[in-house]
């Protein structure tokens, strides 16, 4: 997104958490809600042509979408959507990519507040990892002629009762709705807005073998202190590293063995 359409974003993203951080929210119904009106406009183009329609007046559209889904969702998220058609967006569909990953930060928020959000972080991660390694499940979970209900299904069988049920929640929405993207670009997006909730970054280490606990300490305090934010690891294991180590950070790599990469990281700390 960009121009209005960011700045619009930025502010449903405060009111999100303005609103989550209330007690008396259930941030997971709340996910369901929103995901639900997701699912209206992504269907309904007119309707949220209208709703973003930068002719009409604000506080119309707000109006609108209060009468059309006050019924259907309860007070926060009608409050939330009312607020965010007010804004001006760059293009109608925007409003629906927002909707779309505020129903994913929800959700995320409720893992938080339970403590479980590092395990839907790395769920998330070895869940990419087994589809990236296993070609017909893959095919079977991206099959444009599968039904919606039959990719649940799939899906109920793979994570239920194995995963945290926020993994089971964003994964399955993400296979039943993708809505134009892969599979691999929307998990790539939940473990990113994953780590935004802690305000971490996550880095992608690919070892020869296992890290001890004690490298994977040493190796996030040393990333920590090199990014300036807090670090989440995302550990795999790739024997054709041939005994060093990969980190990826965003769109920047580091190669080089555990060791090295340590020691220079406490000399550029030292200056």
């Amino acid at each position: 997104m960009n121009g209005a359409s960011r700045d619009a974003l930025a502010a449903a993203r405060e009111r999100l958490d303005a609103l989550t951080d209330n007690t008396s929210v259930d941030a997971g119904s709340l996910a369901d809600e929103l995901a639900a009106v997701t699912a209206l406009l992504d269907r309904e183009v007119s309707l949220r042509r209208v709703l973003t329609d930068p002719a009409q007046a604000g506080e119309a559209k707000a109006e609108l979408a209060q009468r059309l889904i006050g019924t259907q969702v309860g007070g926060p998220a009608t409050d939330l959507v009312s607020g965010m058609v007010r804004s001006r967006w760059s293009r109608s569909r925007d409003l629906v990519d927002a909707l779309e990953e505020l129903a994913d930060a929800a959700d995320l928020t409720a893992a938080q507040q339970r403590g479980k959000l590092d395990n839907v972080e790395d769920e998330l991660f070895r869940f990419g990892r087994i589809v990236a390694s296993n070609t017909e499940l893959r095919a079977a979970l991206t099959d444009r002629a599968a039904t919606a209900p039959a990719k649940r299904e799939l899906l109920g069988s793979l994570l239920g009762g194995r995963a945290d049920a926020t993994t089971e929640r964003l994964v399955t929405r993400l296979v039943a709705a993708p809505r134009g993207r892969s599979l691999e670009a929307g998990l790539e997006s939940l473990s990113k807005l994953a780590a935004e909730r802690r305000d971490r970054m996550v880095a992608v280490v690919t070892s020869a073998v296992p890290l001890s606990d004690q490298q994977k300490q040493r190796l996030g305090g040393a990333l920590a202190k090199l990014y300036g934010r807090q670090m989440h690891l995302n550990l795999d294991v790739d024997p054709e590293v041939l005994g060093g180590i990969r980190v990826q950070v965003g769109d920047e790599v580091i190669n080089g063995s555990l060791a090295d990469r340590i020691e220079d990281a406490g000399r550029r700390l030292a200056g």
